[in-house]
């Protein structure tokens, strides 16, 4: 058994995409690899085969080594529910809520979980690649590191370290992070990765060539921008792609903790509909449909929509006839309120919602965790209903009339609303755009008159990780990197 970790210069340098297209090159020549993070900071996550969640890029990663996901690939995820605290989940399970003081005492316990897991992981798969999180150079978070040179040390792999040249500075970047490194850090680490490079390599060389010399390591390769390229990520929001003139217009609030974006990306890739995220203080365009999306702090999100207008400009909307939709705590919002007597997510109490449907839901210590298949709702008068596959991650249990009516059926029974008017839909189902039958179903629903059949999203997904095996067949040293993973 071997494990290589990539690390990089700071956040969203590239290491997931880095480990997915490392995962997938490796899996295609037959070798037995597994991905591992041991701790990720993400509100966008995955349901795992033994009924835990990990970071959604972790996720991805296990597909792209042809695996199902599991909770011992990302045995630490922290989900922020405020600027100071999160919700701590341990090998896929929900441990509790820690401010940023408290966790940091609880990092010799995670660090147990961290090896456990990575223990566990090691005896089912020979090559592990393993993920940092941010920076290895974060000099106020390196005493009881778990997420880079902390795990490193403890499980002695080599590490191979990733910048992003098109933040601009690279060069800055790599010295740097080794110059902060501890001497035992810095010989561990191999070498070097350049990112989302655009344009000629050759322009680089001077550059990288000087790069070798002064570090006295390895540059293993310059990676190329790849355009057009959408893959699950941690928290960023991808920007929408290109649309038809006269699409379907459909608007999401970006919500301070909105979790799951990934759900949207189905939308993003039709050409048929033009997505628009709307943040804070930015104008509320018109649209055909309006979609609330999960979030981990619902009920201060709720009060987000509400300081910024959103419950005025909902009701305008359906007067003028536009379809509204919430997803997971969007959903929970629709209702007429949201009780949370433990304080699950914040201080605990009630909140009025939109009352748009009528139901409420209670917070529970207990999570659902939990994918499902089954049938979607006749929405469109075609005597037929459309088959559907999804997830749910969702604290809440909702109750009321509003449910008699539900959006879905599935091994795990029922599940959301729709309105008596039909212009309000409501469901706990994460993915559910991401099947071909179930989005034209709901793009019909919406307006869309003869939806297009495109790019199945799976299929696309799979084609996006081949794409990044291909990058780095092109244009990484190869060998080099089979050496350190014993393979040569």
């Amino acid at each position: 058994m071997t494990t290589l970790m990539i690390q990089g210069t700071t956040s969203d340098a590239g290491k997931s995409t880095v480990v997915a297209a490392l995962c997938r090159w490796l899996a295609r020549q037959g070798v037995n690899v597994a991905p591992f993070k041991p701790q990720n900071m993400a509100l966008n996550s995955a349901v795992t085969c033994d009924g835990g969640e990990i970071g959604r890029s972790t996720a991805l990663q296990a597909l792209a080594c042809g695996l199902v996901p599991h909770s011992d690939m990302n045995p630490v995820l922290l989900k922020p529910q405020s600027d100071r605290g999160a919700q701590v989940i341990l090998r896929g399970q929900v441990y509790g809520n820690m401010d940023a003081m408290d966790y940091h005492a609880f990092k010799r316990t995670a660090k147990d979980v961290v090896l456990a897991a990575w223990e566990a992981l090691t005896q089912r798969h020979d090559i592990v690649i393993a993920e940092g999180a941010g920076s290895p150079a974060e000099i106020n978070l390196r005493a009881g590191d778990i997420a880079n040179m902390g795990f490193a040390e403890a499980i002695d792999c080599p590490v191979i370290l990733v910048g992003d040249i098109d933040r601009g500075g690279v060069f800055a970047q790599l010295v740097g992070t080794l110059a902060l490194l501890s001497p035992s850090e810095q010989a561990r680490t191999q070498g070097f990765i350049i990112n989302r490079f655009r344009g000629d390599p050759q322009l680089l060389t001077s550059g990288t060539d000087w790069l070798q010399q002064y570090s006295q390591k390895p540059v293993y390769g310059v990676l190329p921008y790849l355009q057009g390229l959408l893959l699950d990520a941690e928290d960023s929001v991808a920007h929408a792609g290109e649309h038809q003139a006269g699409a379907l217009k459909i608007v999401v609030p970006r919500l301070p903790r909105m979790s799951n974006h990934n759900d949207f990306d189905p939308l993003r890739l039709h050409p048929q509909v033009e997505l628009i995220f709307v943040g804070k203080d930015e104008p509320i365009p018109a649209a055909d449909v309006i979609i609330l999306p999960g979030t981990k702090n619902t009920r201060q999100d709720l009060a987000w929509l509400i300081e910024h207008n959103w419950p005025e400009h909902l009701q305008k909307h359906l007067r003028y006839g536009g379809k509204v939709m919430g997803i997971c705590g969007g959903f929970q919002m629709l209702g007429s309120s949201i009780h949370d007597p433990e304080g699950l997510e914040g201080q605990p109490g009630s909140s009025h919602c939109l009352n748009l449907l009528p139901f409420t839901t209670h917070l529970e210590a207990q999570k659902v965790l939990r994918k499902q298949r089954g049938q979607m709702h006749d929405l469109n008068g075609t005597g037929k209903t459309s088959t559907f596959s999804g997830y749910e991650i969702h604290m809440g249990r909702s109750e009321g009339h509003a449910l008699s009516r539900p959006l879905t059926h599935s091994d795990g029974g029922p599940d959301g609303a729709i309105s008596d008017d039909g212009l309000i839909l409501g469901t706990y189902m994460h993915g559910i755009f991401e099947q071909a039958e179930a989005l034209n179903t709901l793009l019909t629903y919406f307006g869309l008159a003869a939806p297009q059949t495109t790019t199945n999203y799976t299929h696309h997904r799979e084609a996006s990780l081949d794409r990044l095996a291909d990058m780095i067949e092109s244009h990484l040293d190869t060998r080099a990197l089979l050496r350190h993973l014993k393979l040569l």
